[in-house]
């Protein structure tokens, strides 16, 4: 027991040790509900790492990569300690071989943690990307005192419940339409080459029924 200490609390398996304690913490939060398992990352908006930016470990949540990846590194490192120590009498020539077992850890690791995210982002499918195109049939509130075929925004809600400010235009055939400011407009079409859409007056009593 105590050269499993004494190998958990040196050289290179204390760096991992450390991080690990912190994982582990993180994941007793997310048991108590505490904490949400998608919140790791520290960028709480977007707890994804992008697929192609991830170096492999993308298309899950961060979470999750950073966890195995600590977890394995550690458990590489005590095991490499365990055997230097057994191995190898103090001095330069076990520093030198620590050295390695830390190299060794973070590359078996990284390689363990890259195979595990593949198979884990096989079984969960693929989301497409949030588009400007899925506003196209929702209501927004006018935000600029007119709305005209050359200016206008308007605030949008999207399915999240998140909003976004978007760049919208009335044609020419609605100049009658009244669309002030605080006024309800629906979004019906999406100018791709203007980046704006199009809007026209909503009519609430035109609406089905579940949608009032």
């Amino acid at each position: 027991m105590s050269e499993f200490f004494g190998a958990a609390l040196g050289f290179p398996a204390v760096l991992f040790g450390a991080a690990l304690l912190v994982v582990i913490g993180f994941w007793l939060l997310v048991v108590v509900g505490a904490a949400e398992h998608d919140s790791f990352s520290g960028h709480v908006a977007s707890a994804h790492l992008n697929t192609s930016a991830g170096g492999g470990l993308g298309g899950v949540p961060v979470a999750v990569p950073v966890s195995v990846l600590i977890a394995t590194a550690w458990f590489v490192s005590l095991a490499g300690s365990v055997l230097v120590r057994r191995s190898v009498e103090p001095g330069a020539a076990r520093t030198l071989w620590s050295v390695a077992v830390l190299a060794g850890a973070v590359l078996i690791a990284w390689g363990v943690t890259r195979l595990l995210v593949r198979r884990l982002r096989d079984l969960v499918p693929e989301q497409a990307p949030p588009s400007r195109l899925d506003f196209i049939g929702l209501t927004c509130t006018i935000r600029t005192g007119s709305v005209s075929a050359d200016f206008g925004q308007a605030e949008v809600a999207a399915a999240d419940g998140s909003t976004a400010l978007v760049q919208v235009r009335r044609a020419e055939s609605d100049r009658a339409a009244h669309l002030a400011a605080g006024s309800t407009g629906l979004l019906y079409a999406f100018d791709a080459e203007g980046e704006f859409f199009w809007v026209g007056p909503y009519d609430p009593a035109l609406a089905p029924r579940s949608a009032r």
